[in-house]
């Protein structure tokens, strides 16, 4: 059986700012099912410890005053993201995160800054994994495509309705179902096992990031440099 018909975690965080070794986390959502169709779920509302900018606000929705009055520790929403995800590894269950390489690189970050057991201690020292990213497989496979590459913009090219931008939830859930559409369409993603496509996603986001710095260097920003690193970036585990 494909490993797009067997079980999917979707994962997803909503965060204060776009550097996932600097962002905190806002809400996150653990949602787990098969076939698209989710059984179960785990929401989170953190209080970040610092202020949430009014353009992040103004994304997901979720105010610094909201976030005080109503927002756990964010010591203890990372551990509880970190348990709930290393949990579903040590079953062999995939997680599925849209731009895998900024949430759980963000998530390593928090681990760190907090002192807790980094993911790959809490699986005994293995890698992380395994890892599904739609945005790193859409890349890989049709590589030449116009246009964004968001989730929003992905559900409209696989067929997705997405209803909720930018809620945790409402993202994990479509993020898995964009996984599940692209095996569909290209099947020679479908016919990967989990190793196989942990590998080609690998290279596939290495082969990205190494043409976006040659983009922006060509632009003029010589000093362009961007982590080739897939699915923990290479700095996050100097976070402090």
């Amino acid at each position: 059986m494909s490993w797009h018909r067997g079980p999917l975690v979707g994962f997803d965080l909503e965060t204060t700012g776009t550097d996932p070794l600097e962002a905190r986390i806002v809400t996150a959502a653990v949602v787990g099912g098969r076939d698209g169709n989710p059984s179960r779920q785990r929401e989170w509302l953190a209080n970040p410890g610092i202020l949430i900018p009014a353009q992040a606000s103004a994304i997901h929705g979720i105010s610094s005053e909201r976030a005080v009055a109503h927002g756990r520790p964010v010591r203890d929403v990372a551990d509880e993201i970190a348990e709930t995800l290393t949990g579903y590894w040590t079953q062999g269950v995939p997680v599925v995160a849209y731009n895998a390489a900024f949430d759980l690189s963000l998530l390593t970050a928090e681990l760190r800054r907090y002192g807790l057991a980094s993911l790959s201690d809490r699986l005994g020292g293995a890698p992380v994994g395994p890892v599904i990213d739609p945005l790193t497989i859409d890349r890989g496979v049709d590589r030449y495509r116009k246009g964004k590459r968001t989730l929003e913009a992905a559900c409209a090219e696989y067929g997705v309705v997405l209803d909720g931008a930018h809620q945790a939830t409402a993202d994990a859930l479509a993020a898995v179902r964009v996984a599940i559409a692209i095996a569909e369409r290209h099947p020679q993603v479908a016919a990967l096992d989990l190793a196989e496509l942990h590998l080609n996603q690998v290279e596939w986001y290495a082969d990205w990031a190494t043409g976006f710095q040659e983009f922006l260097r060509s632009k003029g920003n010589a000093d362009a440099a961007v982590d080739t690193d897939w699915p923990l970036r290479g700095a996050a585990s100097a976070v402090r």
